[in-house]
């Protein structure tokens, strides 16, 4: 499939401002299936990350706050009802954009956040899960947000100097008290996933996942057998399989679809409770990213893929 194509003309609105032209699909994000979070909370299966929607390094404002804006609302358009983000991001800056650009919220957008990481500046992030600390962290994004309960509160990090099961105790009393309704952890083992739900319920695990970074195999395996979603965070690292001349481009061009385009196709056809969340700071990227909801990928094409990251995995060892 080909990526989303444009017009090349420009729409204008009754105000005379620049519309988005029309798409292949009115909303692709919809053709990448649906998963419930916590068997409830219903969601399109291809999101959107937030993270470079800040300045260099995850820090500061974005180079460009209008096409940060733009990107926000199409990502909407395009279907997406997953946005993903955290306190950290930016700091503060992120959570900040997303109110911006898309409050009032329209109905079944699901924002998710994360606390559990201070920074102190570019590419800085420190662990710190002192329960008084991700308190004050999801009031604070509550009301940056405007949201009277955020959906999917996920602990940014374990933090190795105080007790686990401190701050799982805490997100379950958040969501006791109503603040939020779904718990979600990030870069945990099967082992930590469990400890934790003895203590509160786990309705998410995000992890460094993609083509070619397979370390989470069995996490994502256990997510799967436990109908726990998984938010795979740097899903577009395609590393050598993606320069020009390598198996995957072959692949992408006979597929008439882009590397990217690919490997977020392999992320879906994975398992059926990935959630992929590829982010960009740009609305042509945006668009092409969504497009992948767009390609199917058959037995025959997902075990070439697999071969083709093995060799990759290999190289890089």
């Amino acid at each position: 499939m080909t990526a989303l194509k444009k017009n090349e003309q420009h729409i204008r609105d009754s105000a005379g401002r620049k519309k988005h032209p029309p798409v292949a699909s009115a909303a692709p994000a919809a053709k990448s299936g649906t998963v419930a979070i916590s068997g409830e909370l219903p969601v399109h299966r291809l999101g959107f990350g937030a993270m470079q929607l800040t300045g260099r390094g995850v820090w500061g404002e974005p180079a460009d706050r209008a096409e940060a804006i733009a990107v926000l609302r199409r990502a909407v358009e395009l279907g997406i009802n997953l946005i993903d983000t955290a306190d950290s991001y930016g700091p503060y800056v992120a959570e900040e954009l997303i109110r911006e650009a898309l409050f009032p919220y329209p109905a079944g957008l699901v924002i998710a956040t994360k606390a559990g990481l201070v920074r102190t500046g570019p590419d800085a992030w420190i662990p710190l899960g002192r329960p008084e600390y991700l308190r004050q962290e999801c009031e604070m994004s509550l009301r940056r947000l405007r949201l009277e309960r955020i959906e999917l509160f996920q602990l940014h990090r374990i933090d190795p100097n105080v007790p686990a099961e401190d701050q799982f105790g805490l997100l379950r009393d958040l969501q006791r008290e109503g603040k939020i309704r779904h718990v979600g952890l990030s870069e945990v083992g099967v082992a930590e996933i469990e400890a934790a739900r003895r203590i509160v319920p786990i309705a998410t695990v995000q992890n460094l996942y993609n083509l070619v970074e397979r370390k989470y195999e069995e996490v994502l395996n256990h997510c799967t057998h436990e109908n726990i979603g998984f938010i795979p965070w740097f899903p577009l690292a395609t590393g050598n399989l993606a320069k020009p001349g390598t198996p995957l481009q072959f692949i992408s061009e006979r597929l008439e679809a882009r590397p990217s385009q690919i490997a977020i196709a392999w992320l879906l056809r994975k398992s059926p409770m990935m959630l992929p969340i590829p982010g960009t700071s740009n609305v042509k990227h945006l668009e092409e990213n969504t497009s992948a909801a767009l390609t199917k990928l058959d037995d025959a094409l997902m075990g070439e893929l697999d071969r083709l990251s093995k060799s990759a995995r290999s190289e890089a060892a």
